[in-house]
């Protein structure tokens, strides 16, 4: 294991498309943006194969969401949409934007969840995740070791491990939700009804709200994690 310079970015969050790393976590986000602290975002495809919208549509989506949210960086790596199989190629391209971007915190989407390409995104981050910190896999890239990594939920929710109030900046995460209207509020002709059409947004704010209110605050935003957190008390 090996751990050189200081962090790049203090949070670089993962999405399998354009949106998910929004609708999970675009609060968080804001907030850590806004207290100055640097935050990225990677796309693994361009969700070409989605029923609305198409990828030069997600591309600006995408952008007019990361300059509501302040983000410092945002990447696509172009993977193939519903190709995100977790093979050596792949898995060496998510080491390579870690180690390239030395992240403090790495997010990436809920292990359980409705959309197959999700769950695979999961799988990917955390196996890069690992592989990141290992000095012989990929020499050629310094290896960087991730303090921590939390998976964020998308259409699927469970109880969270930790959880962010995001009250403050709750209309910044409005505001990054809007720029994706191709997929939440499509006008082309050609539009079909999806999950994301009906009424998706509402209980994005639902799901939010009832986090919040679990915890004495309007909204919060849930992450779980596969270790335990170390609490000194004593």
């Amino acid at each position: 294991m090996e751990r050189r310079n200081e962090p790049g970015l203090e949070l670089l969050v993962f999405g399998a498309h354009p949106d998910d790393a929004e609708i999970g976590m675009a609060g968080t986000m804001a907030k850590h943006a806004s207290a100055g602290r640097a935050v990225g975002v990677c796309d693994l495809t361009r969700a070409e194969l989605s029923s609305n919208g198409n990828p030069t549509q997600r591309a600006e989506e995408a952008e007019t969401a990361s300059k509501a949210l302040g983000l410092a960086y945002r990447s696509n790596l172009g993977l193939p949409d519903r190709g995100l199989v977790g093979d050596g190629p792949q898995i060496e391209r998510v080491v390579r934007e870690i180690r390239e971007k030395r992240p403090r915190y790495v997010f990436a989407p809920y292990w359980k969840d409705r959309h197959p390409d999700h769950v695979a995104c999961s799988a990917l981050i955390e196996a890069a995740v690992f592989n990141a910190k290992l000095r012989r896999f990929l020499p050629d890239a310094p290896a960087w070791t991730v303090e921590r990594l939390y998976f964020y939920f998308i259409n699927d929710t469970d109880r969270a491990d930790v959880a962010v109030d995001v009250t403050d900046v709750y209309e910044r995460k409005t505001a990054a939700l809007a720029a994706y209207r191709s997929q939440f509020e499509p006008t082309d002709a050609d539009a079909v009804a999806t999950p994301l059409t009906q009424g998706y947004l509402r209980r994005v704010e639902h799901r939010d709200a009832l986090q919040g209110h679990a915890l004495g605050v309007r909204y919060a935003e849930g992450f779980a994690t596969k270790l335990p957190q170390l609490l000194t008390l004593f």
